[in-house]
């Protein structure tokens, strides 16, 4: 008997990448002897992070199209060719039995060929508003997985399938103690906790925005766990004391979620996956600067349920204290925004993505 082959696209962000894996790692369990090969952009992200969850990947000479007129977007017809041909050779060598794609555009080459050559291929959204790429495949792929109800605007609603996002194991089964993870960071168990997320690069104007309230969020006796990213963890080490945690990279996530009563994030599809599960008081500042405004519109959809607050960037200066002030004081309203977030969570996500994967599997290898 033959082994199942899966290959698995997508990438450009994090947000593409960590699902794919999560992913992989689920059919890993199922199925120990199945083979994998993921398909990436050169040059991305992605070609560090998936050789060092174990697996193996190839990358394609593929970038976004720029939303201006650049040299860029002048090879951007050339990079496309290149890579649907070295798309075409990667599927007929390694003959997977199912192609997923999640998003970015690495996947697009690998599911247009793959498609056109009758391979079961399934899809991967993470947001409420899909990408072009995925838009693009709708209607050459068996499956689409998503996130969100009201996803018929962009995809055929027979092949659509609600599962949630994948996030991280150590989050869906979180046992960490709250002592423990005071404790961890060194923070006062007599104090309210903030926990502030910028994504593993970081946020600017989220930084800004910190630094401009430290006296503020002192006043109101509270201690920071501040994520301010890799690349602002120089500028913004300083700021560290006994009260206040600056941490350029989150290993324990599990920890910092734990010691929480608040968060401020961004919103991206992984964190609102995350945040959902987690169950805590969340304030939105979604990023502008992403395609489709999509961070806006994950953060909608559960300040549409009650779930959450939400500030956009320009209303910062404007709104920030009397909306925080509301959350840190009103405990029937953190209370509310808990249970409401929680209801949003769909922790088995990447457990019904794979059975959705199964269904398309041949019977016998």
């Amino acid at each position: 008997m033959a082994n199942y082959k899966f290959i698995l696209s997508g990438g450009g962000t994090g947000g593409h990448i960590y699902p794919a894996i999560a992913i992989a790692n689920e059919l890993k369990r199922r199925y120990p002897d199945a083979e994998f090969l993921f398909v990436g952009a050169e040059g991305r992200m992605e070609m560090e992070k998936v050789p060092q969850a174990g697996y193996q990947i190839e990358g394609l000479w593929i970038t976004g199209l720029q939303r201006k007129l650049t040299l860029k977007n002048l090879m951007f017809p050339f990079k496309v060719i290149s890579s649907l041909l070295k798309a075409g050779k990667i599927a007929n060598r390694f003959k997977p039995d199912v192609v997923i794609g999640t998003g970015g555009f690495a996947s697009g080459p690998m599911l247009r060929v793959a498609s056109g050559k009758g391979m079961p291929c399934v899809l991967q959204e993470q947001n409420s508003f899909a990408g072009i790429t995925n838009k693009l495949l709708k209607d050459r792929v068996a499956k689409i997985c998503v996130a969100y109800d009201g996803m018929e605007q962009f995809f055929p609603a027979d092949k659509i399938v609600k599962t949630g996002n994948p996030v991280r194991g150590d989050l869906v089964e979180m046992k960490s103690e709250k002592s423990e993870a005071l404790n961890f960071f060194g923070l006062d168990s007599h104090k309210s906790t903030l926990l502030v997320l910028g994504g593993s690069l970081g946020a600017r104007r989220i930084n800004q925005l910190i630094v401009q309230k430290l006296e503020y969020f002192k006043a109101l006796n509270l201690q920071l766990v501040w994520q301010c990213g890799k690349l602002y963890i120089d500028e913004y080490k300083k700021y560290e004391s006994d009260s206040i945690k600056v941490l350029g990279f989150m290993n324990r996530m599990d920890h910092a979620y734990t010691a929480a009563d608040m968060i401020i994030s961004r919103s991206g599809a992984g964190a609102v996956s995350e945040l959902s599960i987690v169950g805590k008081p969340v304030l939105f500042i979604p990023s502008p600067n992403v395609a489709e405004d999509h961070q806006t519109k994950n953060a909608q959809s559960l300040v549409d349920e009650d779930a959450a607050i939400m500030l956009r960037e320009a209303e910062l200066d404007e709104r920030f204290e009397t909306t925080f002030d509301k959350l840190v004081e009103d405990k029937t309203y953190q209370a509310s925004l808990s249970a409401n977030i929680k209801k949003m969570a769909l922790p088995d996500a990447t457990k019904h993505i794979v059975d959705e994967i199964e269904k398309l599997l041949p019977s016998i290898k």
